[in-house]
């Protein structure tokens, strides 16, 4: 006969049980290692971060530490290993660190305001130069970002592919300027003469960014240049995890806009929709392209 008392009991003994396994993996994992690719300065992301990082923490009631990483290389092998629990990346530095290794999984993507789930790759030149597409650039200098970066690299090289551009004989140079700060910069400043970067729409992009910080002046640059979409970044966890463990960091994130609105539009500007969940196969296609950008290097 079941009774009351048989209820309570078996309650009880769940809830210790899942008090036990927290404690196992709090044991096991006593700081939880968080970090994200160079878009911008170091100052830049701890102001961004930081609070999200103290955030996490209290939700997961165990020491979550940022790693600001130098370039998007030292992400990739952080997870592939096992240092970083939780990385921000670019598509294509997560379709990166998967297939060399990282057992990773992808649980949150960005989404703009209006709902969509994608970004584009924008070409800037300085607003009185004279360059109105990219033929218009031989011989002259391109700033690249990271040779991980989707936005930075791997979606202009293949645009490129397409109208027989070979970079490394078409510019006078290219350069990685190692973040996308860095590669506007390298405009502003005439190392370089166009700029490849991420560009969501007309109200949001790595320059507008900028701009905000007073970093540049958005009007003084144009873009001669823009891909097809992109599907935006996501957010990935080591697949070893303990499954419960997975489960309070994804919640956790997907749960911040409406848990901390402050902290989250902190994070960007207010200029993003709230992540949603995601998997792998999103991400298949940016695999692909990660492939085709390999297979032009090895021909180059």
């Amino acid at each position: 006969m079941i009774t009351r008392r048989l209820v309570l009991g078996a309650v009880a003994s769940l809830a210790l049980a899942g008090a036990a396994l927290a404690q196992d993996w709090k044991s096991k994992y006593p700081e939880i290692v968080f970090a994200i690719i160079p878009s911008e300065n170091a100052s830049g992301v701890t102001d961004r971060y930081a609070p999200f990082v103290e955030y996490l923490s209290k939700e997961l009631g165990t020491k979550v530490t940022l790693r600001i990483a130098n370039d998007y290389a030292a992400v990739i092998e952080g997870q592939r290993s096992g240092n970083i629990h939780i990385a921000s990346y670019g598509p294509s530095s997560y379709a990166r660190a998967f297939t060399t290794g990282a057992k990773i999984e992808p649980f949150a993507i960005e989404t703009n305001l209006d709902g969509t789930k994608g970004y584009h790759s924008v070409l800037w030149v300085k607003a009185d130069s004279p360059y109105k597409a990219i033929e218009d650039l031989k011989g002259k200098n391109l700033c690249l970002v990271d040779p991980n970066s989707t936005s930075g690299n791997n979606v202009p090289r293949f645009a490129m592919s397409k109208m027989s551009i070979v970079p490394e004989q078409f510019f006078g140079k290219v350069v990685y300027a190692g973040s996308h700060e860095n590669a506007v910069l390298g405009v502003q400043q005439g190392t370089c003469d166009a700029a490849f970067n991420w560009w969501n729409d007309e109200n949001e992009s790595n320059l507008l960014r900028m701009a905000r910080k007073s970093m540049v002046k958005a009007e003084d640059f144009r873009i001669i240049f823009k891909s097809e979409q992109i599907v935006n970044s996501p957010m990935a966890y080591l697949s070893d995890l303990p499954s419960d463990l997975k489960a309070k960091i994804k919640q956790s994130v997907l749960d911040l806009p409406k848990k901390n609105p402050e902290i989250f539009q902190k994070m960007f500007d207010g200029k993003q929709g709230p992540w949603q969940a995601v998997d792998h196969k999103a991400y298949e296609p940016i695999i692909e392209l990660n492939a085709f950008v390999d297979s032009l290097r090895k021909k180059s």
